[in-house]
């Protein structure tokens, strides 16, 4: 693959996350516990590193904030229409997941 400019890598990035974060407002139905059982992050873990991204630039951008980004809605929103109760399977996974540091960012 060639090396990419800084300046169009960055944008390319940039566009690859706005498409992943409108896939994953599409996809409402995927819960954020399968998210970290399948891939060790999820919503949550986005606007966290939202938030920290934005902290290394000096630009002040709360908790609240940076979910509503990365849901496309406040967070009390989202979990109110989207989200479900974890089955025991699912919590189940989520503490395997949890108690290897490896598998989550």
């Amino acid at each position: 693959m060639n090396e990419l400019d800084s300046d169009i890598r960055t944008t390319l990035e940039a566009e690859v996350l706005e498409t992943l974060l409108a896939h994953l407002r599409k996809r409402s139905d995927v819960q954020n516990i399968d998210l970290m059982n399948l891939a060790g992050f999820c919503r949550n873990c986005l606007s966290r590193w939202y938030q920290e991204a934005a902290e290394r630039h000096g630009v002040d951008l709360d908790k609240d904030a940076a979910r509503a980004i990365v849901y496309g809605m406040p967070y009390g929103e989202w979990k109110d229409r989207y989200q479900s109760d974890a089955t025991p399977e699912q919590a189940a996974a989520f503490e395997k997941v949890m108690a290897d540091p490896g598998l989550t960012s």
